[in-house]
């Protein structure tokens, strides 16, 4: 007597998970940790100022008239406003057949566009591109603007503009193997300029040289004996204590290889425009379909150019 089984009959229900597996990163480090400002054109603009150099030999005679130095003027900066966007156009059938994992596929495909572009925007921070003011507009990245350095001996042409937006590295100088010694330079080289760092932003890969770099170092691992626990070996470094202050090691899946930054969060921000920021706009309706982009208009605005670090050439 032949079997009845699954193979033959007609009417089973597939078993779709309602849950959606999604694993591609979408941490923003650099993006998350700046302060966020709004401004009100297409071109950003900031002073900075600088004190006079302190004097050991600031006496005067008794009765003696003032001098009148000439005061320090200030100096303006700048960046410019970059429009990114992301967009989709979803099906009116689509959004109306039932669906495993979601409701709406257009919310849905809302939620994506938005972490997608987040995701852009802080690899984009860590590419070389000076401010632009040519159609489409760029706003200048981080290597644009950041002067205390560790940099090859013979990398070319760094000083040029760099530190205004306008100019990035060559990065041509011979890549060498990263050691404590060249952070401690550019965190030295910013905390002698007023600043205080208080992110190390590394990529993978430099993250696990960091780690190595600091496993013979001494650290302060608190133990408490009386509490049963299992034993835990550390191979990992998440916070480095130099002698100019304290970072926090930040991984960022984002970050080139051939660097690592040294960034005090409270001197760079994202200033965007005015309902501009990751703003919604559904588009018109030309046909049976939902369309709709995500929209932000963003400078990268680095308030003190001299408080941040930086060690390139790295290989």
């Amino acid at each position: 007597m032949a079997q009845f089984t699954t193979a033959n009959a007609v009417g089973t229900r597939d078993d779709l998970s309602d849950i959606i597996t999604r694993i591609d990163p979408d941490e923003t480090p650099v993006f998350s940790a700046l302060k966020k400002e709004t401004g009100n054109g297409v071109f950003v603009e900031w002073q900075v100022q600088e004190l006079a150099a302190a004097s050991a030999t600031n006496h005067q005679n008794e009765g003696a008239d003032a001098s009148y130095a000439t005061p320090t003027a200030t100096t303006r900066l700048g960046n410019h406003m970059q429009i990114s966007q992301k967009d989709a156009q979803v099906s009116g059938t689509l959004d109306a057949v039932d669906k495993a994992g979601r409701d709406r596929e257009t919310a849905y495909q809302k939620v994506l566009k938005g972490l997608e572009l987040r995701r852009d925007i802080e690899k984009y921070l860590h590419s070389d591109t000076a401010r632009s003011s040519s159609d489409p507009r760029k706003t200048g990245t981080l290597s644009s603007w950041i002067t205390n350095v560790s940099i090859a001996s013979d990398e070319t042409a760094f000083n040029a503009g760099v530190g205004t937006g306008t100019h990035v590295p060559s990065m041509d100088g011979t890549n060498r193997t990263m050691t404590l010694a060249m952070i401690d330079t550019a965190m030295q080289a910013a905390y002698s300029d007023g600043g205080q760092p208080n992110m190390l932003v590394v990529s993978p890969s430099k993250k696990a040289s960091f780690s190595d770099l600091n496993s013979g170092s001494v650290s302060t691992n608190q133990i408490n004996y009386t509490a049963p626990r299992e034993a835990a070996i550390v191979g990992s470094v998440s916070l480095y204590l130099s002698d100019f202050g304290q970072l926090d090691v930040v991984i960022d899946r984002f970050a080139s290889d051939d660097r690592v930054y040294l960034l005090d969060s409270d001197y760079a921000s994202i200033c965007t425009l005015p309902n501009r920021n990751f703003a919604v706009q559904d588009l018109a309706k030309t046909g049976d379909s939902e369309k709709f982009q995500i929209i932000t208009e963003f400078a990268l605005k680095v308030s003190a150019p001299k408080a941040h670090g930086a060690v390139y050439n790295l290989s």
